[in-house]
């Protein structure tokens, strides 16, 4: 009864401060649109609500370490690990703005949606021809507007919780325009939630900012390297992070190409 109630409390919680954002963030989009073209300040607000309904969660820890980004308006090609859906909220604890690759499907949820449009996140819809290509273009747009973006370049989240293989988009992004490639690693999030439910679970999860890595004399030959290193650099940073939460994991193995019933689809996504 009383998980019933605490998971009926959040829940109520997160409508309410979707009810309420949502029209502020429409307000502050009108307010600074002479001025913002980036969107970065409405931006900064909904991440925001995503730390209050967190807040309001007894059941998750959650924080963040690592690098701390010198200039926030230094845009960069941000990429992390996925676990779970909680990796929305946990990474918009990071104090600084970046525009999420997002389902397309999510942005015709009533108030969160229409939130994510006026936040200038950008949709893709897997398997549509031409929608990677302009998920993409949206990026380099935002980039140029001196705001980050952020990318899941897994594409999914593995049901076994293995590091599935990168995709090119965002290593091929990042060398495209010039923007450094900001890693990010996520742990401690996998179970935040009951597996086909819509029940909480405990959960102290942190994500941790590695060092940028500048991308200035890279080609597109070169995407394959950067790919590769960075998911070795997040690799080996979240064992070491889940180390330190005394996560306990499975060896697997993480080069395997993924076979179909172990992926999901999921709300985060990336392009080839």
């Amino acid at each position: 009864m009383r998980q019933t109630l605490i998971d009926v409390w959040v829940w109520t919680a997160i409508v309410v401060i979707l009810l309420v954002g949502c029209p502020v963030a429409a307000v502050l989009r009108l307010v600074t649109a002479p001025f913002d073209p980036g969107r970065y300040v409405v931006g900064r607000f909904f991440r925001l609500m995503g730390v209050a309904a967190v807040k309001v969660n007894p059941y998750w820890r959650f924080s963040t370490d690592g690098v701390v980004v010198p200039d926030p308006r230094r845009p960069y090609v941000a990429v992390s690990n996925h676990e779970s859906y909680a990796d929305i909220f946990l990474i918009s604890h990071l104090p600084w703005e970046m525009k999420w690759m997002a389902k397309d499907a999510l942005f015709r949820i009533p108030f969160m949606g229409w939130t994510m449009r006026l936040a200038g996140d950008i949709p893709v819809r897997r398997g549509a021809r031409g929608s990677g290509a302009a998920a993409l273009a949206a990026c380099r747009d935002r980039l140029a507007k001196r705001v980050s973006v952020m990318i899941f370049p897994e594409g999914t989240r593995s049901k076994g919780g293995e590091l599935l293989p990168f995709k090119d988009g965002a290593f091929a992004l990042a060398v495209d325009v010039g923007a450094p490639i900001l890693p990010i690693v996520v742990a401690g999030t996998r179970h935040a939630m009951a597996k086909h439910s819509f029940r909480f679970r405990s959960a102290h999860a942190i994500a941790r900012v590695l060092p940028p890595i500048p991308v200035e004399g890279l080609g597109p030959a070169d995407v394959p390297v950067l790919r590769d290193r960075v998911r070795t650099l997040i690799a080996d940073e979240r064992h070491r992070l889940e180390r330190e939460l005394g996560i306990r994991t499975e060896p697997v193995d993480a080069d395997r190409e993924p076979a179909p019933h172990d992926e999901i689809t999921d709300e985060i996504g990336d392009v080839a």
